[in-house]
């Protein structure tokens, strides 16, 4: 069952266009990565999933679980099981990790945990990702790592347990334990009634969370589509290849 169906997008960014009709679909229970040159347009992409309002959607239709989520805001979107890692984690002064989190919990779940339950649930969690509880009571990302950060990312996706999960350069600035450690979280996440869209340009973090298809994205369209074997291909010979039968 295809959870996402992107039909024939464009998406215009300051009036000018990037994303130049493309379509895609992603199944429940998948794993799919996304690859491209820079500026192919794969973090619009990802923004525009989310709704961010700098994205303009010239034409083409975001069906989400059979519903159409074109027009819908950032926060219904996320309501509905959609989930964006961000490439570059903000930092927020003033507001603690567990308050961060217990706030979007509860904005987008109907249950309702105590902060003692919550944050019992929240240790469970950071164990796996071999995050240190005084992390906790830590301003969001505020003196965070690299890696860090993009703990603290993964460690959101597992507590709000959405039904797609965009995972944005998630392994940019990871050495190769804190990958090793990202990786693990994302595919504890992973289950039958789950999707990932993991966008990156390298092959590293694909050798972790294994894809089962792999998007190729050149100037602003889906170019080519394959298995998750289509990696090495990329590897060996660089998109120009593809770019050549454009």
């Amino acid at each position: 069952m295809a959870l996402l169906e992107i039909k024939d997008l464009h998406v215009e960014v300051s009036g000018k266009e990037i994303i130049k009709g493309l379509s895609i679909s992603l199944e429940l229970g998948k794993i799919n990565a996304l690859m491209g040159p820079n500026g192919s347009g794969k973090s619009t992409f990802a923004n525009t999933l989310m709704g961010h309002p700098n994205y303009k959607i010239t034409k083409g239709k975001i069906i989400f679980n059979g519903e159409d989520i074109t027009g819908l805001e950032p926060d219904v979107r996320a309501k509905k099981g959609l989930f964006l890692s961000f490439q570059y984690p903000r930092e927020i002064a003033g507001v603690t990790l567990t308050n961060f989190l217990k706030t979007a919990f509860n904005s987008i779940k109907e249950e309702k945990l105590s902060i003692i339950e919550f944050r019992k649930r929240l240790k469970e969690k950071m164990e796996l990702l071999q995050m240190d509880s005084k992390f906790l009571d830590r301003y969001l990302n505020e003196g965070f790592s690299g890696g860090e950060k993009k703990r603290a990312e993964i460690l959101q996706l597992m507590v709000l347990d959405p039904k797609l999960a965009i995972l944005d350069e998630t392994d940019s600035g990871l050495d190769i334990d804190a990958l090793r450690t990202v990786s693990e979280g994302v595919n504890h996440f992973m289950k039958k009634d789950k999707c990932i869209l993991i966008i990156t340009h390298y092959k590293r973090i694909l050798e972790y969370i294994k894809p089962d298809k792999l998007f190729i994205m050149i100037n602003g369209k889906i170019a080519l589509q394959g298995s998750g074997d289509l990696v090495d291909q990329l590897e060996k010979k660089g998109y120009e290849w593809i770019e050549q039968d454009q």
